[in-house]
């Protein structure tokens, strides 16, 4: 067989093997990681509007090929154990470098792996214990602000990777959930859309993530989308940058929809979509990291 044909033939079998992603049953020969995603499909904005949201495409699908490559077994779960959704903006050529091909390529991935389509409970991953684990990734949109922010169970599924130093993967919105670890996480919030930042400052004491340098979806990116005949179509009820500088993280913030990654401790951020690829192998060099500790 001529080399380009053993080429095309052995790209077109690592394609397919890929998409059709049985996880059960995979060589665990690095270990899982956790995917947490948020159940939410609708974000409330201010004034009784709401946005049709779920998952960023590219910031599940690409950080997930890279994890899946690096032979990490992925294990998806979300709040209620329903059918997450991706973002139907997300769905764009432009979050593929203008490549129609990767866009379509990237959906027919994602829509291939059963498993992220009947996800786990984390009440269930709770009651199982993480220790099985050796790193959790959320991705983002603008789902987490909804429901992840403010799930306890998720906060002490958080809490139990942070005491233990296993790496943490998390992009654009996908920070907020570090939010779930405060003492009071739906009070939190509270405070927040409400804009009172002292009782907020107060209900973030003590939280685990304090003093850690971040980054996430930054306030000038949300202006650029809100408001009318903008992709919101009206105004989120907190800014993800202001929730987490008030909880007390450093949240470093570069020019709009610049790539944008950042590591502390075993945190990886990325700032927003067009970040998904450094976050990616950030995160991959991460778990490897930890692995061969």
């Amino acid at each position: 067989m001529p080399n380009t044909l053993k080429t095309l033939a052995l790209s077109t079998a690592l394609f397919l093997s890929a998409v059709t992603l049985p996880t059960t049953g995979f060589a665990q020969e690095h270990g899982k990681v956790l995917v947490i995603l948020s159940s939410a499909h609708q974000l409330e904005l201010r004034d009784g509007k709401s946005y049709h949201t779920g998952y960023y495409l590219d910031e599940l699908e690409i950080p997930l090929r890279k994890i899946i490559n690096a032979g990490y077994t992925p294990i998806f779960a979300d709040p209620k154990g329903d059918d997450p959704s991706f973002d139907p903006v997300s769905n764009d050529k432009i979050f593929y470098g203008g490549n129609e091909a990767a866009r379509a390529d990237a959906v027919k991935y994602v829509e291939g792996i059963k498993e992220l389509h009947h996800p786990k409970t984390l009440s269930t991953i709770l009651a199982e214990g993480t220790s099985d684990y050796v790193g959790i990734f959320i991705p983002g949109g603008h789902a987490p602000m909804q429901d992840l922010s403010q799930d306890e169970t998720l906060g002490k599924i958080l809490t139990s990777f942070h005491t233990t130093g296993r790496p943490t993967g998390i992009i654009c919105h996908g920070p907020t959930a570090l939010l779930s670890t405060v003492i009071d996480p739906i009070a939190f919030r509270k405070a927040m859309v409400s804009g009172d930042f002292n009782a907020a400052a107060k209900l973030a004491a003590g939280w685990p993530y304090a003093g850690y340098r971040l980054t996430v979806f930054s306030s000038g990116e949300e202006h650029a989308i809100e408001g009318k005949g903008n992709q919101l179509g009206g105004s989120v009820q907190f800014y993800a940058a202001d929730a987490l500088a008030q909880a007390g993280a450093h949240v470093d913030r570069i020019g709009a929809w610049q790539v944008n990654v950042v590591e502390d401790r075993e945190v990886v951020s990325g700032q927003q979509p067009f970040s998904s690829d450094a976050f990616g192998d950030a995160f991959v060099a991460k778990l490897n990291a930890a692995k061969s500790l």
